[in-house]
Formats: structure tokens, sequence, C-alpha cells
């Protein structure tokens, strides 16, 4: 041991060292006695996988855990004593052990806040439980020993293994440990009954008993039953979770410096339910909240009109009591300028790039205007200027149906295209600086319009035929095309276009988004999601999973100025491009 702690300062101050940048982990500190404290196996550990622990006190003020996690990268649940049953709505087994009331509340308010941020986490013992109980899983009071396997309650030292678990191939843990059984200490006998849907079960020991459970989400969360901190095993998977720190602190660095654009949702769809913008409200996909928690910066909220079918008239398939399609539009936009107006200080209107970029310098998120379904404009040229007066930034000609302009990909062929009308039309969006959009077209529709508008086409949600077959989706021809003509094709997030068969997730998005990068080039892609117009998958399931599709994207070795593109960037040229052509 050294005293010579001045000569150790005159060292720190005598080079001028450059701190290195770490990621700050937070840790949940146990509670005794009316004392915060934390075992040294935990901050020992992070400081040993290159992190820098950050100790939490179990306290219920929310402004105090949300200033908290504001501040790291990471969040570690540690172990201790039990939760009381009454928070999962279960009265107290004669077997349940002493609970520790003072930690429950907090620790189940700050996982869920966590969670919501895509803050990366790992639970330990107690931790597990943690994240099951705030996250929709169960917890079972007392193992006990009915099984008569295993010991879950060791009186060995907490360094040493006692008993084996086994992994899931597929699993992250798997990953991190390349094996298949793990040796693990025990000093429990609460354990996760359910994990419910959010996670699934990736190791168990012999008797069943659930050892560890990760994201089925694609989010970076682990819980473990064992306690890796005491061990010479757990470092692992400490590095594990400082390096997801890692790549979460570099993504929300960078959505501090780039510009986020979903370029197609459909949230006004919800507005005669009532829905609360300024609320997580769990109706929708896209809210206040949500944009927050992923970092999301606009967006564009789209007025839809669905297409009458034969013998149907507009206002049957509308909730609210207008007399026709330019109405019933402009009262979606009114709506939404009110929602604006009720929340100034974090949201704006925006009806070009550069308002977007103040916006953000301003701390405010942005809502733009677009039309889905050229059926707003009643068949009168002049409702162009209208709308465009309006803010609107683009208009997708048809839905599916057939319309007065188009023929759609779900329709029946009545124009063999776009109709005389609809050339006018495509003309006047390009003299007035709005966009067209052919997401919903028909093929024939498509190269009519390519062959007619003087300034680029866009598709605001659209995928790739080859990956999935719906015409909905644009051949490789078509990309190709748009690409040639200086347009954007906007990957949609609806299942139904990311593939035939089996579950849609967020690896089918990225699958789709780097198979139009091929075609099209990294300059003509981007993202428009059709969330709360039954856009969604597992992993990019609203919009507080953008900051986690931006660590997939960088995961896949996109760089900062190509995200940037893909997160907004082309689209917000051609919208640039366009309005400057405006007359």
């Amino acid at each position: 041991m050294t005293f010579d702690w001045k000569g150790r300062l005159e060292g720190v101050y005598g080079a001028f060292p450059e701190a290195q940048s770490k990621p700050v982990i937070g840790i949940t500190a146990n509670y005794d006695d009316s004392k915060s404290m934390l075992a040294e196996g935990y901050y020992k550990k992070v400081v040993a996988a290159g992190g820098v622990p950050l100790l939490i006190p179990p306290m219920d003020d929310t402004d105090t855990i949300i200033n908290t996690l504001e501040r790291i990268d990471a969040l570690i649940l540690s172990g201790g004593g039990d939760y009381n049953p009454l928070f999962c709505g279960e009265e107290p087994s004669t077997r349940l052990h002493s609970i520790n009331g003072e930690r429950d509340l907090p620790e189940l308010l700050i996982t869920r806040l966590a969670y919501n941020r895509q803050i990366p986490m790992m639970g330990i013992c107690r931790g597990i439980q943690t994240l099951a109980m705030a996250l929709g899983g169960t917890v079972r009071q007392d193992i006990g020993d009915t099984e008569g396997l295993i010991k879950h309650s060791q009186d060995a030292h907490r360094s040493v293994p006692t008993h084996s678990v086994s992994v899931c191939d597929d699993s992250v843990l798997h990953h991190i440990y390349g094996s298949r059984t793990l040796y693990v200490n025990s000093f429990h006998h609460q354990a996760v009954g359910e994990p419910g849907d959010k996670f699934r079960v990736v190791a168990r020991s012999c008797d069943g008993v659930v050892e560890a459970m990760e994201s089925t989400e694609m989010k970076s969360i682990i819980g473990v039953q064992w306690h890796p901190e005491c061990i010479d095993d757990g470092l692992p998977l400490f590095k594990w979770l400082v390096a997801e720190a890692a790549d979460y602190h570099a993504a929300c660095n960078m959505h501090n410096r780039i510009l986020t654009l979903d370029t197609h949702c459909d949230t006004p769809m919800f507005f005669a339910d009532s829905v609360r913008f300024d609320r997580r409200d769990p109706k929708l996909l896209v809210d206040l909240h949500k944009m927050t928690d992923g970092r999301q910066d606009s967006t564009i909220m789209v007025a839809y009109l669905p297409q009458p079918k034969k013998d149907e008239t507009f206002r049957q398939n509308v909730r609210f009591d207008v007399n026709g399609q330019k109405e019933y539009a402009d009262l979606i936009f009114d709506k939404i300028e009110n929602i604006v107006s009720e929340n100034s200080q974090y949201l704006a209107l925006a009806r070009t790039p550069g308002q977007l970029w103040e916006n953000k310098h301003h701390g405010q998120k942005s809502i733009m205007l677009g039309i889905e379904n050229g059926l707003a404009l009643e068949g009168d040229i002049a409702n162009i200027r209208h709308f465009a007066d309006r803010g609107v930034v683009y208009i997708t000609l048809c839905h599916n149906g057939d319309n007065d302009i188009c023929d759609s990909a779900r329709g029946n062929n009545t124009h063999n295209g776009v109709s005389d009308f609809g050339a006018k039309v495509i003309g006047e969006m390009n003299r007035l600086g709005v966009m067209v959009d052919l997401s919903h077209a028909h093929e024939k529709s498509f190269w009519d319009a390519m062959d007619i508008s003087a300034t680029p086409i866009v598709c605001s949600h659209s995928s790739c035929r080859a990956l999935c077959d719906h015409p909905r989706n644009l051949t490789d021809s078509q990309m190709k095309a748009l690409a040639d003509k200086g347009g954007v094709c906007q990957i949609t997030i609806y299942h139904g276009f990311l593939r035939t068969e089996g579950e849609a997730t967020v690896r089918d998005v990225l699958e789709h988004l780097d198979h139009a990068v091929k075609v099209m080039g990294i300059d003509h892609v981007g993202i428009g999601t059709d969330f709360d117009g039954d856009g969604g998958v597992r992993g990019m399931a609203s919009s507080a999973d953008f900051v986690n599709f931006t660590r997939m994207l960088m995961a896949k070795r996109y760089n900062e100025k190509d995200i940037q593109a893909i997160l907004g960037g082309n689209f917000l040229r051609v919208m640039a491009d366009i309005q400057k052509k405006r007359q």
C-alpha cells in the first residue's frame, strides 16, 4: 500500500492527461438499516469492464429518476431482498422471506423508464425479478426445494460456483460465453415465473428454474439469476453491458447531431378516439413521449382518406361528421395544428427542411403535413394550391383502390395508369412544389408518373418486391428508375410488405433497406414507418425504437453520413429541391 497520495495527485496534474471517455453504468443500491449501500463486486466489475459506476439510491421521485437516466448509458439492477407480492396483485405465501419495501417502487419505476428510453440493462438475482415485475412477467415467491435437485441458496462462499445452467444456442448469453453450460453461484429463493412477452428464457437449471432471460425485441436487456459480480467468470457479462452502453451513448450523441425524419405516420387515424399526443398514450405508436424516448426529431403526419368501394360513400368510411374529402383533410390538419398549439414548448409545425433544423435547435419536435390519397382534391386542381398553402409537403396519389387520378396497386385498372386528370394533377404539384408520392400506385401508374413529372418522385412508405412479392412493393427496375430521376424510396415497416410468411421483425426492415441501398445507392433510401397505420414490427415497434434502429445501422457499419441520409437527409434533399421550383 502507498500513502503518497500527493505524489499521485502531482502525477495527474503534471501531464494534463485527457480523461478517456467511458460509459456511465448506473447501479441500483441496496437498502438496509437506514443506509443505501452496494457490495463491492458490482462497481469493481464495472470498472474492470471499462465503465464508470454510478450508485443510484432507492428513491421514487420521478424527477430524480428521469434526471438520473439522462446521465447514464446503462443500468444494473442489483441483488437484494424479496419483492412485496402485492406489487403483482398476490398475497404473501407462508414461505416468503423478508421483503425490502424501500427498493420496490423506485426500482420498478426506474426499470420501466429505462426500458422506454432504450437504455441497456442487466438484472442480477433480484434484478432479473425486477425486470419481470416491471415489464409484464411474474415472480415465484418461493421456489423451495420441492424438485429435490438443487439447493438454490448455497452455503459456500459467494465466489464459488455450485451448480450449472443450460444456455440456449441462439441467445446473446451463448454469444457472450460461447458455451451451452455455465457454472454459477446461487443465493435466492424467489425466481422468475413467466418472463412475459418482452423476454424469453435463455437459461435454466436442471430443475427447470429460470436462470436467465433476454429481450425478445432486440433490445440490450439481460437478466441472470446468479451473481456474476462475485465470481471470476462474471466479467464477460459486465463487458457486454459496458460495450452496449458505449454503443447506446454513441447513438444518442449521433442523434444530437443529425436530424431524424419518419416520412409517413398515420396517427390522425386515432384522433376520433380522443387520444392525447402529449401523453404516453397506449393507443399510439407516435406521441410526444415516444418521439422523445427514441430521440426522433420529426414526422410527416398524413391525412389518410380511405377509398370508398363501389356503392359506398366517403362519409361511411370516416368517423367525423364531414360533407366531403377536402373538408375531412382540413379537419385533420386543424386538429394537428391544435395539438401543436397546445404543446408549443415541445412541438412545432414545419414546411421546409430548414424549419425542421430550426425547430430542433430550439428543442422542439416537428410535424410536417402530408395527404394519403389524392381523393382529398375532390377532382379540383385548385385544391392543390389550397393544400400547398396549408403546408402539405406531399400527396400520395392514391390508396387501396383506383381514384380519379390514377390506378392503385390494389385497384381494377380503371385508367390503365394515370388518368388525364391525374396528369394535370402531377403538373400542378410540380409547379407548386408539392412532392409526388407513388406509394400505393399501380406499376403502370408509376411508369406514367415517372414520364409526366418534371421533378423527382418519392415513395414515402414502400418496400422491395424482390424480398416480398407484394404489388405494393417496388421492383428493382422501379427503384433504379426512381433513383435515376433523383427520387427516394422510404422502406416501410408494415409486416405484410416485409415478408410473405412468418413474423416480420426489424431484421427484415434492415434487409429491405440493405437491398434498396444495393439497387439504388445510399443517396436514395430512407424510412417511412407507417406507424399508427398498422406499421410496426418487433424491434421497431414505435417511435421510441428509433435510437435502437440507429444502433443497428451502426452495427452494420453504416457511417454517420449514411445514417443521416437514411434517417431523413435524402428525403429532405429531394423536398428542398422540389420546393425551390415552386411558382
